[in-house]
Order: C-alpha cells, then structure tokens, then sequence
C-alpha cells in the first residue's frame, strides 16, 4: 500500500479540507513523470477553468500545487502530470490504481484562450509546462474555427523528456494547429529540432498584433520568451505568463507565493506580462 493510501478522510465542503478522489488510471509519461487520473468519491467532479490549479494530498505525506492538466468539458476524470521531484511527488506518483488521494481546490486564475477569438493564439511550453497548457489546447481545438492561426511552440531536455506526443501528433494532423518541437539535447538519431524554445519564435507564423500569447515553463525560459515576444511586436498585456512559486496553502493565507503584491496562488498563477515584467527582474524578489 502507498502512502497515498493510508489515510481516507470523510468527504468536506470546508475549502481548507482535502476531498477523496480514487485513483483511475496512472499512465507513466517519462521516466520521472506519471499523468494520475482520478475520480471524486461520494461528490461531484470539480469543475475548473484551463490554467487552474489545485493542492494534491499524500495523506501521511503533505500535499503540492499541481496544474489540472486535463479537459476542461470533460473534468471527470481530474487529470494531473506529476514530476517525481520531492516526498509528496514521490508519494504521488507512486499511487497506484485503487488508491486514495486529496484535491483542494481549484485555485487561480485562468489561460482564458477565448481572449484570442478571432485572432492568432500562440502557446510556448517548456518542459512540463506543457501539462498546464493542455487544458488551454484542447479546449482550443474543440473551438477551432473560432481561430486564426494556432501554434505551439514545446521544448523538452530530450527526447525522451516529450510530453503528450499522441495529443502533440494529433493537434498537428487533425486540428489544424502548427505543432513545432525542439529539445536541449538529443540522441544521434534524433532527426527533429535541438535548441531552447526561446529560438523558435522568431520563426513562428502569427500575426503579432492580432496574437494572444500564453507561456509556461522555468521562468528564465518564460522571461527569454518575453522578451523574444516583445522583439516580434506582441504587447505585454497580450502576453500570459504562469507563475507557480512556491504555493502552501491555495488560498491566499500563508503568504509563501507572495510575489510583491500579487498573491500568485489568488491573483495568478496566470498573469498578464505587463504586470509581470516589472518583478521579474528583481533579484531575490
């Protein structure tokens, strides 16, 4: 049994309580990430806009923001991509079909792709940043002819570090959206794109005036694509960043996510650039 199991707490409205959802399905993605599927236990499915987030609990362990990583109009099952990175992850990750996590939440602001209706829709990953796009994309390619131009810019460490690559094949061949992957470093026998994603938009076809603009990633890769961004002609206000720092409680209570006088887990994590742009530099901010 996993430590994800040791505990079951009875279901709670109290939004400081986690909720029990089961574990479904476990799909492992990387050799250090798993996609966990899970399913309430004796409540509704929770209901979430792209680019939330909620607090996953190892009961016995502690619990992690992690981004909701599947389909907006399909929120049952609750998908999650999980890092093995820490205890908690680790203790996640580990979980195994039949087992029982906590949710809290979802918390945050939102991608909020209909913004770009009408326009170009541009969406830069990197690494598994790509997991809190996803939501954006599929709910773009249900709507897709609402749109101009979509492209999607992915960066992974390797090859073997791809995400999604069956969603990635599909996007591409079925809907219509301009798929562009590159990685850091590469086999031989990659025959594909090897560099940081940064170096892909100033190849990219968008039309920067008419362009929404959402990034996800490290945030030195997200600032680089800022500024990349900017140098193309896309306004600051048009650009959203997600800025997931160091999150406790969700809420906006413990103060661990401040980031000057935005509380990321409340005001964020999505937020525009030209409210961004000014803290970003600051050291140790």
């Amino acid at each position: 049994m996993t430590a994800a199991t040791t505990q079951q707490p009875p279901v709670s409205r109290d939004p400081m309580v986690p909720r029990p959802f089961r574990v479904v399905a476990s799909h492992l993605d990387t050799d250090d990430t798993v996609t966990l599927s899970l399913e309430p236990m004796g409540s509704d499915p929770l209901v979430f806009a792209p680019g939330q987030f909620t607090m996953l609990h190892a009961f016995g362990v502690g619990e992690v923001p992690i981004s909701i990583c599947g389909d907006p109009t399909r929120p049952d099952p609750l998908m999650h991509t999980i890092r093995d990175v820490g205890n908690v992850t680790h203790a996640l990750v580990s979980a195994e079909v039949g087992a029982v996590v906590g949710v809290r939440g979802p918390y945050g602001t939102g991608w909020r792709p209909g913004d770009g209706v009408g326009g170009d829709l541009l969406m830069v990953a990197g690494g598994i940043g790509l997991a809190p796009l996803r939501p954006a994309l599929l709910e773009v390619a249900s709507r897709r002819d609402e749109y101009d131009r979509v492209v999607l810019l992915y960066g992974a460490r390797s090859p073997a570090d791809i995400l999604f690559e069956d969603d990635l094949r599909r996007w591409a061949d079925e809907c219509r959206i301009e798929v562009a992957v590159t990685v850091d470093y590469a086999p031989p026998e990659w025959d594909g794109r090897v560099g940081p994603v940064t170096t892909l938009v100033g190849r990219a076809g968008f039309d920067p005036p008419r362009t929404l603009a959402l990034v996800c990633g490290p945030e030195i890769m997200m600032t680089l694509t800022a500024n990349a961004l900017l140098g193309r002609g896309v306004a600051p206000h048009r650009m959203r960043l997600s800025m997931e720092r160091n999150m406790k409680c969700g809420a906006g209570l413990c103060g661990h996510c401040q980031l000057r006088e935005f509380f990321l887990c409340v005001d964020g994590p999505v937020l525009p650039y030209s409210q961004l742009a000014p803290l970003l530099d600051v050291r140790e901010l």
